[in-house]
């Protein structure tokens, strides 16, 4: 099925973003597991196979609308050097992520693509819930010292 071609831009843009901080949450998981930050490592871990599923949708629905997935086309990967650095990144990645996906679903329902809207609204709800986790970590980093914060995620 011929595709709305804005939208398959914005697709394209999209699995860029996902397939950009795939790579980096994959580095820093192990890095995280290098430092004995088991429960850090596990979360980012997890979030890295949410990640491979918004690609693997994104990719998906690119071919469905005859299109050609971009996945060789990465944004900057930035890998932090501290825990903070790392979650703080992750924060911004993940709050970049829902505005880029709002955006693309007001565009798919100008485009009155309802499958596209319905996928991506799936995909933002879970973008959401990884805001929330980097938010809780920075707030107890904040609450509690890094040093505390740390002694926790073994």
């Amino acid at each position: 099925m011929k595709g709305n071609l804005e939208l398959l831009t914005a697709l394209n843009s999209l699995l860029a973003d996902e397939l950009t901080v795939l790579n980096q949450y994959i580095v820093h998981s192990e890095m995280l597991k290098n430092w004995g930050y088991r429960k850090l490592h596990l979360a980012m871990r997890t979030q890295v196979l949410d990640e491979m599923r918004h690609a693997e949708w994104l990719i998906e629905r690119i071919i469905f609308f005859d299109g050609t997935p971009g996945v060789s086309k990465m944004n900057p990967i930035k890998i932090g050097r501290t825990v903070e650095e790392i979650i703080s990144n992750h924060n911004h990645n993940e709050l970049d992520a829902v505005h880029a996906y709002n955006n693309t679903i007001k565009l798919s329902q100008e485009a009155q693509d309802r499958g596209t809207v319905a996928l991506l609204s799936k995909i933002v709800k879970m973008e959401e819930r990884h805001v929330d986790w980097a938010e809780m970590q920075l707030a107890q980093v904040e609450q509690m010292g890094l040093e505390n914060y740390l002694g926790n995620q073994n």
